[in-house]
């Protein structure tokens, strides 16, 4: 369970005034369920984003990511100032990125700001993470989705869904550094520049994967996927033909689509019909024998 400022144990105070100096103010940040206190500490030298996590386990890696995707991404990820590990705590103080989130609407003046942005990730390097290949390597999730959930996959030809998706492991290879949960929530737009956020799942691919997902998300809020393409065809990161845009496509709308089903929640079936929609749209450029599905 999240805990406040005013609620987490006094260690947690202690370290981080330890680094930050005497706290005049702080506030918590609502939203976050990866950590157990997010909250914006005003220090001696200015405000700090604090994020702590209580117990050894894949959110304290989560964190321990962020950390490492702030040196990778200098300038983009906030800056780790500090972290200390306290007892079962990992307590992190980051960069205060301020700024609003970018908007990814048809015709908004954020999406120049969000391609160059994603421009200069896609060109850096990511050494010591662990590749997408290899997170990838193996799902099968269409044949998942249409186990648990038939209905879930009418319309759909699952065994050609499945082909296309297994060649998709291969195709997103690379040493290149990979966010891999990229939307407007994540880009920080203010007066300093744009940073990138929330970096818990870092790692190591082709540089247009990140694209891939945005083109996905800008289908999400409303651009059409002719549209969506050009936009990521703006970006110098982008060597995707038709060929793998649909492989890719098809991969994420049978991964979203099982998370849709097993997690549930309004967000996941939004993302799985925008996926879905992508898949539709470029399998009938593709002429495939998959028919486009009447719903999302």
């Amino acid at each position: 369970m999240a805990v406040t400022w005013t609620t987490v144990p006094d260690l947690v105070r202690q370290t981080v005034e330890g680094h930050i100096g005497h706290v005049t103010a702080a506030h918590d940040v609502q939203g976050g369920e990866n950590n157990d206190l997010a909250a914006v500490v005003q220090g001696t030298a200015g405000p700090v984003f604090v994020k702590a996590v209580n117990g050894v386990g894949i959110r304290m890696r989560w964190l321990r990511n962020e950390i490492t995707a702030g040196q990778l991404a200098a300038g983009i990820a906030p800056a780790a100032l500090f972290a200390a590990d306290v007892d079962d705590w990992l307590i992190v103080g980051f960069e205060y990125a301020a700024g609003r989130p970018a908007s990814l609407a048809p015709g908004s003046v954020d999406l120049p700001v969000v391609a160059a942005t994603v421009d200069q990730l896609g060109g850096l390097a990511a050494p010591g993470l662990r590749s997408m290949r290899a997170r990838w390597e193996g799902c099968t999730w269409w044949e998942q989705l249409a186990d648990i959930n038939p209905a879930a996959v009418e319309g759909w030809d699952v065994p050609d869904a499945a082909r296309w998706s297994a060649r998709v492991p291969a195709l997103i290879d690379g040493d290149r550094l990979i966010h891999a949960d990229l939307h407007g929530d994540q880009f920080l737009i203010g007066p300093a520049g744009t940073r990138v956020v929330d970096w818990g799942w870092p790692a190591a691919g082709a540089g247009w994967v990140d694209t891939a997902f945005l083109l996905l998300r800008l289908v999400e809020v409303g651009h059409d996927p002719d549209s969506a393409e050009a936009w990521a065809r703006g970006l110098s990161c982008w060597t995707l033909d038709r060929d793998m845009l649909t492989a890719f496509a098809l991969y994420v709308a049978g991964l979203w689509g099982y998370r849709a089903v097993t997690v549930g929640g309004a967000g996941w079936a939004s993302r799985a019909g925008a996926a879905r929609r992508v898949a539709a749209w470029a399998l009938q450029s593709e002429a495939s024998s998959i028919p486009r599905s009447a719903s999302a």
